[in-house]
């Protein structure tokens, strides 16, 4: 029984004597101040794993384009132009080149190599259209974001093709949902298969779809600066002077140091 120490040994008993139990309670108190000290340093009593080199950000990749044309310039609503129509032709013209330059990878990301939608060290989650949130691998997610948006964009009421028609009144809000989601997409790509890309030679594609989407949505405040954050170092490399690259200039600033937890949206 607990504190019937007679039938002890003497040496057992005398451990369990009083002032031997205070040293054995500090003793244990050290020692768990030391695993808490190594869980807030290593979580799980882990080594936290090294963050990999973002390859594309290398000069030699950054450089590379399919045309030097300043992009800033290009974006421009034109004059005699409805805005609405300015931005449903980009936004469609963005859709279809997004999912193009997807599906140039598309083999390499599978659910299994993308168990989740990641980028650096932001997790993407699906939410349904009761709101509820869907944890759900990569190539999901980007299934739900192309089908969604070809639905939108080839529905009447919300981009009318015909003479006549008007756009609904939520359409700004519409197309800064597309574009949100098209941008999860690209930088998916840049995150998680750049190299495969990069094997392709595509990697000047990507960039230069990548500046022309993101200097069309500063151009219209399309794209909160928050939500882009997790590529601004790439951004700043890209798009400064215009979209021409190279150099520091009108790039996305603050938040482009390294991200040390991950974060959900």
């Amino acid at each position: 029984m607990l504190g019937d120490h007679s039938s002890l040994p003497a040496d057992r008993a005398l451990l369990s004597q009083a002032p031997k139990a205070g040293l054995s309670c500090k003793m244990v108190l050290q020692a768990v101040g030391k695993v808490l000290r190594k869980s807030k340093a290593k979580p799980n009593g882990k080594k936290p794993a090294a963050e990999e080199k973002k390859v594309y950000l290398e000069p030699e990749y950054t450089k590379s384009r399919i045309t030097d044309f300043g992009f800033k310039e290009l974006v421009v609503l034109p004059r005699e132009i409805d805005l609405n129509e300015w931005l449903a032709s980009n936004t469609t013209t963005f859709f279809h080149h997004v999912n193009l330059q997807y599906s140039t990878i598309s083999e390499f990301c599978t659910g299994e190599a993308c168990q989740t939608m990641a980028v650096c060290n932001t997790q993407y989650y699906w939410y349904d259209e009761r709101g509820k949130k869907v944890k759900c691998t990569a190539p999901q997610y980007v299934d739900f974001v192309m089908s969604s948006i070809q639905k939108l964009v080839t529905d009447e009421d919300v981009f009318p093709t015909k003479y006549g028609r008007e756009f609904p009144s939520s359409f700004e809000s519409l197309v800064k949902k597309i574009c949100r989601y098209l941008f999860h997409v690209l930088a998916h790509i840049y995150s998680a298969h750049f190299k495969e890309t990069l094997a392709l030679e595509l990697h000047g594609h990507l960039n230069t779809l990548y500046v022309h989407f993101i200097l069309f949505a500063r151009e219209f405040n399309l794209l909160d600066p928050k939500e882009t954050a997790v590529m601004d170092d790439l951004t700043e490399v890209l798009c400064s002077g215009g979209g021409r690259g190279g150099g520091s200039g009108d790039g996305a600033g603050g938040g482009a140091g390294a991200q040390n937890h991950v974060k959900e949206r």
